[in-house]
């Protein structure tokens, strides 16, 4: 029986620049439903998971709460706390929120194809590693590239991951990594399996799912629309 105690801390608080409309990507609706609706319906119904800090905007704090956690019934949904100007920082906020849990899930607001599966398979990981970071096997040849575009090395495709979320950690080893992170400079960090990397930790990967995509644009959004479609 589960005894740990699992927090997903879902960072909702982009701006969406490259979905190129009005309304942020995680506002979106996706089959007459919030994008970040259908991402946290999956962490709510999921057994594993017991509570959710959702990280959003600070001008987004009050009407999440009404439009997104009262409305679709997201009880898991303790906090709902404002984030900071990078996606970093956000997180960052999110680990002070949650100083009691055992495992922390850090999942994209936008990713809502996760599965309980996934989520399951990750739980089994960071148990034996501290580490879990959901990914998947490049299907494409990658090129490494300078400032001028010319390819400087060709790395080997079998050792290549497309990196997803949920990554989860214990909360004691990302956390101190995390403070690591803001207590020097912090710029240019994209996930936080790097900052557990820069901390000099060690970083599991485990297979999440070619479906499980980040929607970012609008050829994302007409993707996860075919998905629903076919599901």
């Amino acid at each position: 029986m589960k005894k740990e105690k699992c927090t997903a801390i879902i960072a909702a608080g982009g701006s969406g620049r490259r979905m190129g409309g009005p309304v942020s990507k995680q506002y979106i609706e996706l089959k007459g439903k919030p994008i970040l609706a259908h991402t946290l319906q999956v962490f709510q119904d999921a057994e594993i998971i017991d509570e959710i800090i959702l990280v959003v905007g600070k001008d987004s704090v009050d009407i999440v709460k009404k439009d997104i956690v009262e409305a679709f019934g997201i009880t898991k949904a303790k906090k709902v706390i404002p984030g900071g100007s990078e996606r970093y920082a956000s997180v960052y906020q999110g680990l002070l929120a949650c100083p009691d849990a055992d495992y922390v899930f850090i999942q994209d607001g936008v990713r809502p194809f996760v599965t309980e599966d996934i989520l399951n398979r990750g739980y089994e990981t960071v148990r034996r590693c501290g580490s879990a970071v959901c990914g998947m096997p490049s299907k494409d040849t990658v090129k490494i590239v300078d400032a001028d575009g010319t390819v400087v090395q060709t790395p080997d495709r079998s050792r290549v991951w497309l990196v997803q979320t949920p990554q989860i950690f214990s909360l004691p080893l990302i956390r101190d990594a995390y403070e690591k992170l803001m207590a020097g400079d912090p710029s240019g960090v994209t996930d936080d399996a790097m900052v557990l990397e820069m901390a000099g930790e060690k970083v599991t990967m485990f297979e999440g799912s070619y479906r499980n995509i980040k929607i970012t644009t609008p050829e994302d959004l007409a993707v996860a629309e075919r998905f629903l479609e076919d599901s």
